[in-house]
């Protein structure tokens, strides 16, 4: 019993000065968070593995979430469990993702546990799966599954700081994206038409009288804008 009472106000103590929602943060490391959810059913206790999110960016403008600083809803894969009807928060600046505990506190996921995700925005699922650390041109991490047939289309999204952006006082975050083409097993980073044809070269007089014909637009801006050239490209090679 004195060891639960502990454990109440060692969380409690950290969750009123950690900066969850904008207050500063405190100076030590986030808590291990390990299967401390004793009133979560034990199969879904892989689920909580990570540690405490605290927010070390509330000076910056903006935020470093994808689509939303609130949850999202989603589902998601760890160690091949998946886990669905979940509040999800992806911060694409450091590249994890995180979900609110039944204590009211938020936990970021431990990484290496997690397979995929899904998040749901406007009316869309976006799926997300982790690629190994050494990959190359940037393409690791979590990255959007935009097409997957024989080849495949994927986007990387990122947010970076720009520094004294707004009124030469504040620091603040702003979004890119890549977009990488993966064929035979080969990554090649694309943005835009030109780029796509080099590397479908052996068949490029065949694409290009495809995009004309149907009056296609292939734009960095909008990246499931190559999705139909590379379904034909898929449909057309051996």
């Amino acid at each position: 019993m004195s060891g639960n009472i502990f454990l109440f106000i060692f969380l409690f103590s950290i969750f009123t000065g950690s900066g969850l929602y904008g207050i500063e943060p405190i100076d030590s490391e986030s808590v291990l968070i390990k299967k401390y959810e004793q009133d979560t059913l034990k199969e879904n206790q892989i689920l909580y593995n990570g540690k405490l999110w605290r927010n070390r960016y509330y000076k910056i403008r903006e935020d470093q979430f994808l689509f939303s600083k609130e949850f999202l809803s989603g589902n998601l894969s760890i160690n091949g469990q998946s886990f669905k009807n979940l509040n999800i928060r992806y911060d694409i600046y450091n590249d994890e993702i995180m979900i609110p505990t039944n204590h009211g506190a938020i936990l970021q996921l431990n990484k290496e546990m997690v397979d995929s995700f899904t998040i749901n925005f406007n009316n869309k699922a976006y799926k997300f799966i982790k690629i190994q650390e050494d990959s190359v041109r940037g393409f690791n991490g979590y990255v959007n599954v935009l097409y997957k047939g024989k080849n495949a289309l994927y986007v990387k999204y990122k947010k970076e700081i720009e520094f004294l952006a707004v009124e030469r006082k504040f620091d603040m975050f702003y979004q890119i994206h890549r977009i990488y083409f993966v064929k035979d097993n080969i990554v090649y980073q694309v943005t835009g038409k030109g780029d796509l044809l080099k590397v479908l070269n052996e068949d490029k007089v065949q694409i290009r009288n495809y995009i004309k014909k149907n009056k296609l637009k292939i734009s960095k801006k909008r990246p499931e804008s190559f999705i139909p050239v590379i379904d034909y490209y898929d449909s057309i090679s051996q």
